[in-house]
């Protein structure tokens, strides 16, 4: 827990999971959305395009910050095979996504954008994920019980199929959740002691 001297923070950002993680962190704040078009850029890869989107949705808030307040943005993606996997459309999109990151390595990269009155930083947190190989019957019911079409990827590692899919998991964990945890509660610490 840090002291805030003054400082307001806003979380823009309407995750269930990124709202826990900033409860945890035990510091006031109020939570503020602005919707924005997650689209990027096609030549942009890997940690280029969590770092694009949060900029993207820093924007809306830069016209009317005032000092003492930090915005707080996020973006999550998986990268596996030279592909972005962000969200699925659909329940078909879903489970293909877990076809396709079945029994593969791959990353999940957030990126956390710090708006304040005068400066826009990011912060990148890059944690290496090994799947087991999934059937369809366990890719099948957990579409059937956790719809996972808010999680990059089409899955939540604290959900059922993460506890029984994960087998290797090299980073940090809150990260692949949605925020990491341990990163941005120090960089907070950083803006507000100035």
């Amino acid at each position: 827990m840090c002291k805030l001297n003054g400082y307001e923070v806003i979380l823009a950002s309407g995750s269930p999971r990124r709202k826990a993680f900033f409860e945890k962190l035990g510091i006031p704040f109020k939570i503020e959305v602005c919707p924005v078009d997650e689209s990027f850029p096609s030549h942009l890869k890997g940690i280029e395009i969590p770092e694009y989107i949060v900029n993207k949705k820093s924007q809306p808030f830069k016209k009317r910050i005032f000092p003492k307040q930090i915005f707080v943005t996020a973006d999550t993606v998986v990268w596996c095979e030279d592909q972005c996997l962000g969200k699925p459309n659909d329940i078909e999109k879903a489970k293909e996504m877990l076809r396709f990151l079945s029994g593969k390595p791959h990353q999940v990269i957030t990126s956390v954008g710090f708006l304040t009155h005068n400066k826009f930083d990011i912060i990148s947190e890059i944690t290496n994920v090994q799947f087991r190989e999934l059937t369809n019957d366990e890719i099948e019911h957990y579409i059937r019980i956790q719809p996972p079409l808010d999680k990059a990827g089409a899955y939540g590692i604290q959900d059922w199929i993460g506890e029984i899919g994960i087998i290797k998991l090299v980073g940090s964990y809150t990260n692949v959740v949605g925020l990491p945890l341990s990163q941005v509660s120090e960089r907070i610490k950083l803006l507000t002691q100035k």
